[in-house]
């Protein structure tokens, strides 16, 4: 079976919840199951519920999902990673270890000679100032060291204490598609694809983002925004044949 086709996933928060292990084992049987159509693997974010690139020492966890990767790359499965609002402090631990491109900020790719724009989707649009004033601090250089200098143990349940409290606001304040219009990241795909048609720039195809955890597929013009939705409630991906890119849910 050729190598034909392009997966994407999105907010997997492994290491969150009582059923984390439960998710990962899933997560690598969807990649087990792909793997013989897989010509690349695109991650958008948030895979991770926390993570940080320490220099001596590995995350606990997420072991089964990692081999698989690496397996997978190996195999030459071309992957890539957008980090997320989550799993901002991710450096170069999967670049370095398993061969992972990864992306910090919202990129156009050209797949199959289809124009596609891929990020996360946190802070699209500017209308969440406080959010992106805190990732800016968060991103700082001098705040990622001093995190660096504090142990684990006392790290990352502090970390994983932030992140839980976030997802749940996250949840309160964007229950479900709120409408095109009230949607930043749809107003974000718009925008750009009002850009590229004035500057002359072949047109977009696809955007694909998640973030919002919550599947969808709406038409931008003549290209189509995907939300790719989560891997937590739903098992959410997409898959881009060549032709066409649609929602999908893995069944085991």
């Amino acid at each position: 079976m050729a190598r034909a086709k392009t997966f994407f996933i999105t907010d997997a928060h492994l290491g969150s919840g009582a059923d984390s292990h439960m998710r990962e084992k899933e997560l690598v049987n969807w990649l087990r199951a792909i793997e013989p159509e897989a010509a690349r693997i695109v991650m958008l974010g948030d895979i991770f519920d926390f993570w940080f690139t320490y220099k001596y020492a590995v995350p606990r966890g997420f072991v089964r999902v990692l081999g698989a990767l690496a397996e997978m790359a190996d195999k030459g499965v071309e992957l890539h990673f957008f980090i997320g609002n989550h799993d901002m402090w991710m450096f170069d631990y999967l670049e370095k270890e398993i061969g992972v491109t990864m992306h910090r900020e919202p990129e156009t790719m050209i797949i199959d000679g289809k124009k596609f724009l891929l990020g996360h989707g946190d802070g699209m649009g500017n209308q969440d100032r406080s959010y992106l004033l805190l990732k800016r601090v968060f991103r700082g250089p001098l705040n990622q060291w001093l995190f660096a200098g504090v142990h684990p143990n006392i790290g990352f349940p502090i970390a994983y204490r932030w992140s839980r409290n976030s997802r749940k606001r996250h949840e309160v304040k964007y229950n479900g598609y709120l409408g095109d219009e009230k949607e930043a990241i749809y107003q974000y795909c718009k925008a750009q694809q009002e850009q590229a048609i004035a500057k002359g720039e072949k047109p977009y195809d696809y955007f694909l983002f998640g973030h919002r955890h919550t599947p969808v597929s709406r038409p931008v013009g003549n290209a189509t925004y995907i939300n790719v939705g989560n891997w937590i409630e739903n098992r959410d991906f997409a898959e881009f044949d060549g032709e066409r890119c649609q929602l999908r849910e893995f069944k085991g």
